[in-house]
């Protein structure tokens, strides 16, 4: 039997499950929607993690100096398929404080219905 292929709206609800995941600190949640070799953008400088434990140590890092929340809140699917999701991005500091509140771009490549790879673009 065909499989049948993801739609954006697919594609969008399993994104936005993963940002919902990330902003309440769900690792586990967020990592059954990525590739097991998934290659995820560490920040806007080019470096990638790779690998579930890779995202893990990443955000486990990450959360301990800062408290980010991302919304998405515009999906399009590119020209070669990927997906671009517009963010609005809210970086604190442990205490509460605005760090930085920015609008990125997040473009996703999927593979079997996975992300397998995330690449941030600054707006």
């Amino acid at each position: 039997m065909k499989q049948e292929k993801m739609t954006l709206v697919m594609k969008q609800e399993m994104l936005k499950k993963a940002y919902t995941a990330f902003n309440n600190r769900d690792i586990d949640t967020a990592l059954t929607m990525m590739h097991a070799d998934v290659e995820w953008a560490s920040g806007p400088d080019g470096s990638y993690v790779h690998g579930h434990e890779g995202v893990r140590e990443h955000w486990t890092q990450q959360w301990r100096m800062f408290d980010p929340q991302v919304e998405p809140l515009a999906f399009k699917t590119l020209a070669d398929g990927r997906v671009l999701v517009e963010v609005h991005q809210i970086v604190r500091d442990l205490a509460g404080k605005v760090l930085a509140d920015r609008m990125v771009q997040h473009v996703y490549t999927l593979e079997e219905e996975l992300v397998r790879k995330m690449e941030i673009r600054k707006v």
